[in-house]
C-alpha cells in the first residue's frame, strides 16, 4: 500500500490504538480502536436488521449477513468514496480481517463441536450414498466449468489449485446452515432431516480434506514438493491430534458433572488449545482455523463440557465477531467487476452447474435408494445449501490469488443463491407440517360417559425443576389400579435457536416427538430418561418420555401435533412462573406464556395449566405415601365440568381426598353479582348440563368417605373469595378456565387470562395459600380459544 505525498510515495503510518479525543483535535476514526468499534456497530445493525426483514422468508441468519457484507462493501455503499475512505480506510481492514479471522477461528472450533464423530461411524449406507454423490458430481462439474473460466476470466492462475478450488466451491453443503433450515422448517426429526444431517457431515468431513488439499496445493512456491510437504504435515497434525486430544478431554468431561459450573481452568485450557492448534497449522501453511476445526471434532460430546464451553463463546463469537468476517468477504465483493453478456452469462453457468451437480446428483441417489420422490427432491434442495464454509473457501482462494476480483464475486452470489432458494423449495415439494390426516379419536377431553377408558395425557415440561411435580401429578392421576388406565407422553420443550449449542442439543435428543426406547443410545446424564424410567417401573403407570426441539415462535405447532398423533386427551403444561424460596411467583420467560396461549388456541383436545408451587415436594412421592387434599371450584360450564371430571378421576387414588365446592347465587340477587344476558337457550342448555354432570357425581360418590361435595350460596364476589381462602390448606386446586355463571362473571377478572378469572386469583400475592393450581380448558369441537393483546408484565 501506498500513499502519494509531496515528497513522494511513502508508506502509510501505522495507526494508533486510541486517540486523545475529539475536544484534543483528533478524529477518532484516524485511530484503530474506535474506528473498529464503529465498524462492529455498524455491521451489527445492518446484518441484524436485515435478518429481521427477511424473517417472514424464514431465511437463515448467515443469508442477512452475507447480503449485509456486499452492501457495506464497494458493491453497494462502497460506491461513496467518502464513506469507504471514513469507515473502512485500507489501512484499518488489516485490524478488521484479524478480528474477523479471530470469530472464524473459534466459529471454527464450534463447528467443529456440532460434528460427532461417533454419529457418523453409524451412518448408514442410504446416507453415505447421498453424501458420496452429494460431493463427487459437483466437484467434476466445478473442474468442467473451471477450464472455461480459466479461458475466460481467470486467465493466469495456478491451474491446479483453481481447479481444487473450484471443485470445492460447488461440492459443498454447510451443516450449521443446514441444521438451521432444517429446524425452521421443522424437518430435524423428520427422515429427510436425519438423512440430510448425517449426509451433510460427512460431506462437511470431506469437503475440509479437499480444501486442505487445495491450499497445499495454493502456495506461493513452485516446487511441487512443498506442496507434498505441506499437506503431508497437515495429516501428521491430524494423527497426532487424534492420538493426544481425546484423552486429554476425556479426562476433563470425567471431572465435570451435570448440574455443576464448569472449572474456569478448564475452559480456558481448552481456548488456549484452540489458539496453539491454530497457530500450529498456520505454520505448516494450511490455515489456522483447520487446527481450531480438528480440535473442536475431536472434543467429546457426552456430558456438559462440550455445551460449557460453547455458551462461554457462542454470543460474542456468532454475534460480533463472526459477522465482521462477512463483511470482510464483501469489501472484496464487488459486484460491478461482472460486467457483459459474458460475465453474466459465466454466473448463470456457475450457479447452474452448482444447482444441476448438487440436486440431480443427490435426488438420483436418493431415488435409487427406493425414497420417495418428494423426499429425494427435498434432500436435493438441501444438500445444496451453502453457506459460512463456502465463504471461507473463496476468501483463501482470494487471498491466494487463485481467484480474481470478477470469479470471487461470481461465486459469491453463487452462494448467496443457491442458500436463498434452498428454503422455499423445500417448502413447496416438502410438507410434512400438514394437518395429521390420523382419523378423529373418540377421548379429547377427561370428562367422558365411558370413564373407565384410558386416559392419554401429553405432559409437558421445561427444566428439571418441573420434572418432581409433574410426576406427583401423574402419580395423582392414576386413579385405579389398572395398568392401561393411564399413558402419558412426557414432552420435554427445547428451544432451538440460531446458537450452536442447538446443535450439540439436536445431536443429544435426535428422537424428536419419538420415545427413547433406546436407553443405550443416551447419555449418562439424561436425567429426564431416568426419572420418568424410574417413576415408570416403580408405578403402574405407561410413560414415556420425548422431546420436542423447535424455535418459540412455532413451540405450539409441535406439542399440538404430537396431541394429535399421540391421541391425547388432556396437554398439561407448566405455568410461564415459577415458584421462589420466599414463595412468590418469578417469571421464568415470558416466551412460554405465548407458547401457553398459543396452545390453548389451536389444542385438538383439552389443556390444562400447571401453576406448581411444590406439588408433593422437591421429589417424587411414592403411591403408598401420597396424601393429598383436591379442591375443585365448581362455578358451571365445559371447563368446570372438565375440573370436576378430572378430580373424580383423582380421587379414585387411596391417598388423595377431594372437596369439590359448588357456588350458587342466592335467590334475591344482591352486591356485586350482576345478571349477564348470554341467550336464554344457551343458559337453559349450559345448566341443564352442568346439573346432569352434578346429579350423577352426587349419585356416585354416595357413600364416599374420601369425596366431600357442598354447596357455597354467596351474594356477592366478596363472599366467593372468602370462602374460596378458606381452603387455602389444600394441596391442590382443580379451576375452568373460563367458568360460567353470575358468580363466576363477577369475579375480577385476572392479569394471566391464560389462567382465568379464578385461577388468577389463586395464584395472586393476595391470596394466602401454598397449595398449587391447574387450570382447565375443555376441548370445545375445535373453537378456537382468543385472548385479548396485553402488554406483557
Amino acid at each position: 500500500m501506498t500513499l502519494n505525498a509531496t515528497s513522494g510515495n511513502a508508506c502509510p503510518l501505522p495507526m494508533k490504538p486510541t486517540s486523545n479525543g475529539g475536544f484534543q483535535g483528533d478524529n477518532p476514526l484516524d485511530f484503530a480502536l474506535p474506528l473498529a468499534i464503529l465498524q462492529i456497530c455498524l455491521v451489527f445493525l445492518v446484518t441484524r436488521g436485515l435478518a429481521y426483514l427477511l424473517r417472514p422468508l424464514r431465511q437463515p441468519r448467515v443469508i442477512a449477513e452475507i447480503v449485509g457484507g456486499i452492501i457495506l462493501g464497494p458493491s453497494a455503499m462502497g460506491r461513496n468514496k467518502s464513506y469507504l475512505q471514513a469507515v473502512f480506510p485500507p489501512r484499518s481492514l488489516t485490524v478488521l480481517d484479524t478480528l474477523a479471522n479471530f470469530g472464524l477461528l473459534f466459529f471454527l472450533f464450534q463447528a467443529g463441536l456440532e460434528l460427532d464423530p461417533k454419529s457418523l461411524r453409524k451412518t448408514r449406507k442410504q446416507a453415505m450414498g447421498i453424501a458420496i454423490a452429494g460431493i463427487s458430481l459437483p466437484f467434476a462439474l466445478g473442474i468442467g466449468s473451471s477450464f472455461i473460466l480459466r479461458d475466460t476470466i481467470a486467465k493466469g492462475v495456478d491451474s491446479a489449485a483453481f481447479l481444487v478450488f473450484m471443485g470445492v466451491a460447488l461440492s459443498i453443503t454447510a451443516f450449521p446452515v443446514l441444521a438451521r433450515i432444517l429446524a425452521e422448517l421443522k424437518l430435524l426429526t423428520t427422515n429427510v432431516g436425519r438423512m440430510a444431517m448425517s449426509a451433510a457431515a460427512v460431506n462437511d468431513i470431506a469437503a475440509w480434506i479437499l480444501l486442505a488439499l487445495a491450499v497445499a496445493l495454493s502456495g506461493n512456491s513452485q516446487s511441487p514438493l512443498v506442496s507434498l510437504w505441506v499437506f503431508l504435515s497437515g495429516c501428521g497434525f491430524v494423527v497426532c491430534s487424534i492420538l493426544i486430544v481425546p484423552p486429554i478431554f476425556k479426562w476433563v468431561t470425567q471431572r465435570c458433572h451435570e448440574g455443576e459450573p464448569v472449572e474456569e481452568i478448564y475452559i480456558c485450557a481448552t481456548l488456549v488449545t484452540v489458539l496453539a492448534a491454530g497457530f500450529v497449522t498456520d505454520a505448516i501453511g494450511i490455515h489456522a482455523m483447520f487446527g481450531s476445526f480438528v480440535i473442536g471434532v475431536l472434543v467429546p460430546k457426552d456430558g456438559p463440557f462440550a455445551s460449557a464451553v460453547v455458551e462461554k463463546l457462542e454470543d460474542l463469537v456468532s454475534g460480533i465477531f463472526l459477522p465482521l468476517y462477512f463483511v470482510s468477504s464483501g469489501l472484496k465483493t464487488d459486484v460491478a467487476t461482472i460486467q457483459g453478456l459474458q460475465s453474466w452469462g459465466l454466473l448463470a453457468l456457475v450457479i447452474f452447474t452448482a444447482c444441476f451437480g448438487k440436486i440431480v446428483g443427490t435426488t438420483v441417489v436418493s431415488l435409487s435408494c427406493k425414497v420417495p420422490l418428494n423426499e429425494a427432491l427435498a434432500l436435493g434442495f438441501l444438500m445444496n445449501s451453502k453457506g459460512l464454509v463456502e465463504l471461507i473457501v473463496l476468501n483463501i482462494g482470494k487471498d491466494r490469488k487463485v481467484l480474481n476480483d470478477q470469479t470471487f464475486a461470481i461465486m459469491v452470489l453463487m452462494a448467496l443463491f443457491t442458500t436463498f432458494i434452498t428454503t422455499p423449495l423445500v417448502m413447496v415439494v416438502y410438507k410434512p407440517a400438514r394437518k395429521s390426516k390420523l382419523a378423529v379419536y373418540k377421548y379429547k377431553t377427561i370428562e367422558r360417559k365411558n370413564t373407565n377408558s384410558q386416559l392419554m395425557i401429553l405432559a409437558c415440561f421445561h427444566s428439571a425443576r418441573n420434572i418432581p411435580s409433574m410426576i406427583n401429578l401423574i402419580e395423582a392421576s392414576r386413579g385405579t389400579q389398572n395398568r392401561d388406565a393411564l399413558c402419558v407422553y412426557a414432552m420435554h420443550l427445547k428451544e432451538f435457536s440460531e446458537r450452536s449449542s442447538s446443535i450439540l442439543m439436536v445431536h443429544k435428543a435426535r428422537k424428536n416427538g419419538l420415545p427413547f426406547f433406546n436407553k443405550r443410545h443416551h447419555a449418562d446424564s439424561d436425567y429426564v430418561v431416568f426419572a420418568f424410567e424410574a417413576y415408570r417401573q416403580l408405578s403402574q403407570v405407561s410413560i414415556r418420555p420425548m422431546t420436542a426441539i423447535s424455535s418459540m415462535t412455532n413451540m405450539h405447532e409441535d406439542i399440538c401435533a404430537t396431541a394429535e398423533r399421540k391421541r391425547a386427551a388432556i396437554i398439561i403444561l407448566p405455568f410461564h412462573k415459577h415458584q421462589r424460596l420466599d414463595g412468590s411467583l418469578e417469571t421464568t420467560r415470558n416466551d412460554y406464556k405465548l407458547v401457553n396461549r398459543r396452545v390453548l388456541e389451536h389444542a385438538p383436545c383439552s389443556v390444562g395449566i400447571l401453576v406448581d408451587r411444590g406439588l408433593g415436594g422437591s421429589s417424587h412421592v411414592s403411591a403408598s405415601n401420597v396424601s393429598y387434599c383436591i379442591t375443585v371450584l365448581f362455578f358451571g360450564g365445559g371447563d368446570d365440568r372438565e375440573a370436576l371430571a378430572y378430580g373424580a378421576r383423582m380421587a379414585e387414588h387411596p391417598g388423595i381426598r377431594l372437596v369439590v365446592l359448588h357456588f350458587v347465587v342466592e335467590p334475591q340477587i344482591a352486591g356485586e353479582i350482576v345478571r349477564v344476558d348470554v341467550g336464554e337457550s344457551c343458559t337453559t342448555r349450559l345448566i341443564s348440563e352442568d346439573e346432569e354432570v352434578l346429579s350423577e357425581f352426587k349419585l356416585k360418590i354416595a357413600g364416599d368417605d374420601s369425596i366431600t361435595y357442598e354447596e357455597k350460596a354467596v351474594n356477592d364476589a366478596a363472599e366467593t373469595v372468602a370462602i374460596i381462602c378458606e381452603c387455602n390448606q389444600c394441596n391442590l386446586f382443580l379451576v375452568g378456565l373460563k367458568p360460567e355463571g353470575e358468580v363466576a362473571y363477577a369475579l375480577k377478572r385476572s392479569e394471566h387470562q391464560e389462567l382465568g378469572p379464578v385461577g388468577g386469583l389463586l395464584v395472586s400475592q393476595d391470596f394466602p395459600t401454598i397449595a398449587s393450581v391447574l387450570v382447565l380448558q375443555q376441548y370445545h369441537n375445535g373453537v378456537p380459544t382468543k385472548f385479548e393483546i396485553e402488554l406483557d408484565t
